[in-house]
């Protein structure tokens, strides 16, 4: 008997936690039109928290053999104002990307990582779409091999740089289930 009522009295409350959580899948616009497929999931955790999982990647070449590959991963925890996927929300994020591509006369192979924090707001369009405005700063630790824009595997120099300024930047599109 006491097993029964301790298994019902589990099952009552994974059904709250369950409605309460929802999942959002999110394309970035401003991604898209600088040629960056990017996917994000985010989760509820709690009424006011979610998790957003970002992930960017840029495989293309353009004329002339200008190019600027990377991939791009971006997880940020987010404080909700009023409710998850409603509102005003501020977020602490996280970024480690790889990169390589060059534009002129250089090209760069490298890594950065680092992170900041972040403020938003979150229209809700309908039942299950929202748009959302995204505004991040921080700092990113780039290290990376400069090297001239000719095929030279031995005329690299190793470089690194200390960046302070706009982290994360989006005007994303949500469908939440």
């Amino acid at each position: 008997m006491l097993k029964r009522k301790i298994f019902l009295v589990l099952c009552s409350f994974s059904a709250l936690v369950l409605q309460a959580q929802k999942i959002a899948l999110k394309t970035n616009a401003l991604y898209w039109a600088a040629t960056t497929p990017n996917l994000s999931l985010e989760l509820g955790a709690s009424s006011k928290t979610t998790v957003d999982l970002m992930a960017a990647y840029n495989p293309w070449t353009f004329q002339h053999d200008k190019k600027m590959r990377f991939w791009l991963a971006q997880p940020e925890v987010r404080y909700w104002f009023c409710e998850a996927f409603e509102g005003h929300f501020v977020g602490f994020h996280l970024h480690g990307a790889q990169y390589y591509g060059g534009f002129n006369e250089k090209i760069y192979d490298g890594y950065l990582a680092g992170g900041g924090f972040s403020y938003g707001y979150d229209w809700i369009v309908s039942p299950h779409w929202n748009i959302e405005a995204t505004l991040g700063v921080g700092y990113a630790r780039l290290w990376y091999k400069e090297m001239p824009n000719i095929p030279c595997m031995k005329c690299y120099e190793n470089k690194a740089r200390n960046y302070w300024g706009v982290t994360r930047i989006g005007l994303t599109i949500s469908y939440l289930f």
